[in-house]
């Protein structure tokens, strides 16, 4: 039941944050929309470079530790927090007085930077201290939250720094709540053990993490391409926009998921030196996240259409509609590339392995959009050259998870393909009424329950508990 709440509130969060999306772009002006767009990935980027060596570090150190070496590591990621803040604040303070963003919008992306990457960490500390149901509620709030402080700033202003606000304002009441409902023991550390805690996080943990800001580099890059071809307050560069944010929710809050509730389990089993057990849990993560993207990459093929229909703005409606498919291809193959393929690396903390990855994606990615931009191709060709580019990088980069040989079973993901595809074919089918579309709906979530009974997809969950 906890693993369920704990899918149940990813879940929820990806649809809150769609909702937000859709909400936000009927508030704004397109030129407005494009700017929190902007500023939202810009954050989110921030976040990243700051915060997800510590993520990624307390994850493989905190999931198999206890007592008090648990407690004092929590003390030096909290601490080595605080210093990495400050640093983004200066830092980003800095570079926003050259960007081309207003000077109130910088400064609410990077309290937005600062106050996510507190959370996710605490919810990290949280989830590894055996509190999954705890973290699990605590997303819920947070995904509860943001949207409503949101829109809210956007009603009362109309503006992207408004909205930028509010979401700035969730952030910090709910990591106020958290700190106030599970306080995670921590014991001072000295300061050489500190010191040599933050040598072990950075050796391993920022690497890995420069790897994340890499991938995330990506999409803000090809953004900044097709909205410097576009105009920033064309139409065309709106609906791009929205389409880029929507579709790279899915997938990664997902994939996100799976790796809250299976992953610690298999860093201990790695750690046990176990190979066959460590082999078979891997395995089973791997087949969870492959079918569930491949599913969802189908659902979202198939019910985009009625689904802009219904939530787009209609000025929007074409260029999103030209766009979205095609980004969620690009999404589907981005996230296998910084999150699936990476699993080896990770648990031999052969972070090189993933920057030189990161980076090759970056330069072919940027690259094959700027030759689209130079040809004058459609946005939606021009998404589809970074989603080849990636795919090429797929290839190359497989060689640790073929040689770890845990191998998911070929007519499990089969399987999951056959039913992604007749999903997507929705697509085709009429939707002139709510039945049509509720039709789809419950054919969509057979093939779901299906898949997932067929392959008893939540095992690898429920043996993490």
């Amino acid at each position: 039941m906890i693993s369920l709440l704990a899918f149940g509130s990813y879940i929820y969060q990806s649809t809150s944050a769609i909702i937000l999306i859709f909400a936000v772009s009927h508030i704004l002006s397109p030129a407005q929309y494009t700017s929190f767009s902007l500023a939202l990935a810009t954050s989110q980027l921030a976040c990243v470079f700051v915060f997800e060596w510590l993520q990624l570090a307390g994850v493989r150190f905190l999931a198999a530790a206890s007592g008090e070496e648990a407690a004092r590591l929590r003390f030096s990621l909290l601490t080595a927090g605080l210093l990495s803040a400050l640093i983004l604040v200066v830092v980003g303070g800095v570079a926003g007085l050259v960007g081309p963003l207003e000077t109130s919008v910088v400064a609410l992306a990077l309290a937005m930077a600062v106050l996510q990457g507190a959370t996710d960490l605490y919810f990290m500390i949280v989830r590894v201290s055996d509190r999954l149901g705890t973290a699990s509620a605590l997303l819920i709030l947070r995904a509860s939250v943001l949207p409503a402080s949101a829109v809210a700033g956007a009603l009362l202003y109309g503006t992207a720094a408004a909205t930028l606000c509010g979401i700035a304002a969730g952030y910090g009441a709910v990591l106020l709540f958290s700190l106030t409902v599970h306080r995670a023991p921590l014991r001072r550390a000295s300061r050489h053990a500190m010191l040599r805690d933050w040598g072990n996080f950075c050796r391993y943990g920022a690497m890995a993490a420069a790897a994340s800001v890499i991938h995330l580099s990506v999409p803000v890059t090809l953004r900044l391409i097709v909205i410097a071809t576009l105009g920033r307050a064309s139409t065309g560069a709106a609906g791009f926009s929205m389409a880029i944010d929507l579709l790279q929710r899915p997938f990664s809050v997902l994939v996100a998921a799976i790796h809250t509730v299976c992953y610690p389990n298999v860093v201990v089993q790695f750690e046990r030196g176990v190979d066959g057990e460590a082999r078979r849990a891997t395995a089973q993560m791997l087949e969870f996240i492959l079918c569930a993207t491949i599913v969802m990459l189908g659902g979202l093929i198939g019910l985009l259409p009625d689904s802009a229909h219904l939530f787009v703005p209609a000025d929007l409606l074409v260029d999103f509609l030209s766009a979205a498919p095609v980004a969620a291809v690009f999404y589907f193959l981005h996230t296998h590339l910084q999150a699936t393929l990476a699993v080896v690396p990770h648990l031999t903390k052969s972070a090189t392995r993933l920057v030189v990855v990161a980076a090759c994606q970056l330069v072919l990615v940027s690259a094959a959009s700027s030759i689209g931009a130079l040809l004058h191709i459609s946005v939606a060709g021009q998404i589809a050259s970074a989603a080849l580019a990636t795919a090429l990088i797929i290839l190359f980069a497989s060689g640790p998870l073929v040689r770890f040989r845990a191998t998911p079973r070929v007519l499990l993901i089969a399987e999951a393909t056959v039913a992604a595809a007749a999903i997507a074919l929705l697509a085709a089918a009429p939707s002139a009424s709510l039945l049509w579309l509720a039709g789809k709906i419950a054919f969509a979530g057979l093939a779901v329950v299906l898949v997932t009974w067929r392959g008893d997809l939540l095992a690898s969950a429920r043996g993490s508990n």
